[in-house]
């Protein structure tokens, strides 16, 4: 047999092996019976519309969307002036922003929640929905300000010079220049904020405890009270929204640029 052959079978059986989990909970989430059995005991998808006919389940849906949404779009605004400003600022001291906007993301997230549980209970803004909002966006600004840096290093700079001796002022090149170019950078460092936000639990948990349930806080609290095949359909439905949030990436974005790879001529 050719070395192909057992490497196709290699990634094969480790592609197996990374895809088992899912595979569980997917047959568990389509049981007839409220059974976490596996293989599944009949086959229903009744648990999936437990998410959206359910007032509890339903409401820690739209908690998380809104949640995961606003996350991104304030990571994103955080991100894109620092990006820009380190494209234009070439300084040694000005990669003191960059290290202040992976920082957070460097740090493990029990002990980020709980700076965030002090300093929102010294605050005395613990429980507040919005402050989960702010908390997620500092933990996930990493991922687009990494984005937006590889968006901005992507630009030709003399584009920019163009327009400035055109008489462009900064304002006007960012919104004619540069936005146009960088769009699809930051669209997918949205979409990686938005994916992480979704899932997203201890800091959730630390920040608004039980006054704002998402999904992931309403799956650990449901626990309390017994296993059913919802909590496995959360589940999927959560891989399915990352697929096809990632999906759009890999098809409509530079994703080798995004993952870090460099093209062909160096740039």
């Amino acid at each position: 047999m050719s070395p192909s052959f057992f490497r196709r079978l290699y990634f094969t059986a480790v592609g197996l092996f990374l895809a088992a989990p899912i595979i569980v909970v997917l047959g568990v989430s389509v049981n007839e019976k409220q059974d976490l059995a596996f293989p599944p005991k009949g086959f229903s998808l009744a648990w999936y519309g437990q998410i959206f006919q359910n007032p509890e389940w339903r409401s820690a849906l739209i908690a998380s969307l809104l949640l995961a949404l606003t996350a991104a779009a304030i990571a994103v605004a955080i991100a894109l002036p620092l990006a820009w400003f380190m494209w234009r600022r070439i300084a040694p001291w000005a990669n003191v922003f960059q290290v202040l906007g992976l920082a957070p993301f460097i740090l493990p997230p029990v002990i980020t929640a709980l700076g965030f549980l002090s300093f929102w209970a010294t605050t005395g803004f613990y429980g507040q929905p919005w402050t989960a909002a702010i908390s997620h966006s500092i933990f996930f600004v990493t991922l687009p300000l990494v984005t937006l840096s590889l968006g901005f290093a992507s630009i030709d700079r003399s584009l920019v010079e163009a327009a400035s001796t055109m008489g462009a002022d900064d304002r006007t090149v960012m919104r004619t220049v540069v936005l146009p170019l960088i769009l699809p950078y930051l669209v997918s460092g949205y979409a990686f904020a938005f994916v992480l936000s979704l899932n997203e639990y201890i800091i959730a948990y630390m920040t608004v405890g039980f006054t704002m349930e998402t999904l992931p806080i309403k799956i650990f609290n449901a626990l309390r009270y017994g296993y059913t095949p919802t909590m496995a359909s959360v589940s999927v439905f959560f891989v399915a929204i990352a697929a096809l949030v990632f999906g759009l990436i890999a098809r409509f974005g530079d994703i080798r640029r995004l993952l870090g790879a460099m093209s062909s001529d160096g740039n």
